[in-house]
């Protein structure tokens, strides 16, 4: 089955309706999926969706577009979380020079800071990297880490095999579906099978059948692997078990994670 590797189900857009739009999902197919958390609120929101929802995984970690609300205390803050609680990954983390790059300097630095915590705890991370892949890469090297996810990604291709040589595989989701997405439609038809995820990044980047302005959900995941299906010439079974497979290489906490959530009930 599907596993959505990114997913915001905690954003208000989805405030209580989430039973509904984990049901949905499960009816399309969409077996897990993965909440990164984005600031220091939202890593008990995503902790409590794992409680509520046994197929919902969550990483934690501070997402570069939320940095200058960063209080003195939340790196240490998310050192005390990885100790106590189980994440999938470090993440939302990452670079992002898109919207602003007049807190560059702070954004690596807190990026570096959960590099080093992801190395510490021997966990993948899950990273932005909007107009930021060759600093994102270059601290990657600095700073090695278990490997993960480049969710969204819309690089060049020998920025990609960079990824790829680190350990890392690259989430493709909603933007490679419309019609002049040309660039990253050559991108997920061509690099290697085995270094391609799947992702819906719900509430955002919703697929060309919502439109822009649509508001996505897990469930899109089915038709997204159909579209990915159908660029590659493959048929949507093969599709759906390697890129299964694919997010259980880069987060291989889901295995672990959901062997013990099945004893205990």
């Amino acid at each position: 089955m599907l596993i959505d590797s990114h997913c915001h189900l905690d954003a208000l857009e989805f405030n209580q309706e989430q039973d509904v739009i984990v049901k949905l999902a499960l009816d399309h197919g969409v077996e897990k999926i993965i909440v990164p958390a984005v600031n220091r609120k939202s890593f008990d929101d995503v902790i409590n969706l794992r409680k509520k929802f046994p197929n919902c995984l969550y990483a934690l970690g501070f997402h570069p577009m939320y940095i200058n609300d960063l209080k003195e205390d939340d790196l240490y803050t998310l050192e005390t979380y990885l100790k106590t609680y189980e994440p999938v990954a470090v993440g939302e983390i990452g670079l992002d020079f898109f919207v602003t790059k007049d807190n560059k300097l702070l954004q690596e630095e807190i990026f570096v800071a959960q590099l080093k915590l992801a190395n510490t705890f021997d966990l993948p991370v899950i990273m932005h990297v909007r107009q930021a892949i060759d600093d994102v890469l270059k601290n990657l090297r600095r700073y090695p880490v278990k490997g993960g996810i480049a969710h969204a990604f819309n690089g060049s291709m020998q920025q990609a095999h960079a990824f790829i040589e680190l350990g890392f595989k690259l989430g493709f989701g909603g933007a490679m579906t419309y019609t002049r997405a040309t660039h990253i439609q050559a991108l997920a038809k061509s690099l290697p099978i085995e270094s391609i995820v799947l992702e819906t990044d719900a509430p955002d980047i919703p697929p060309s059948w919502l439109g822009h302005e649509g508001r996505n959900t897990p469930k899109e995941l089915k038709q997204i692997a159909t579209f990915f299906a159908e660029l590659r010439g493959m048929n949507l079974t093969s599709v759906i078990e390697i890129s299964h497979q694919n997010t259980l290489d880069a987060l291989p906490k889901i295995v672990q994670l959901c062997t013990s959530s099945k004893k205990l009930h």
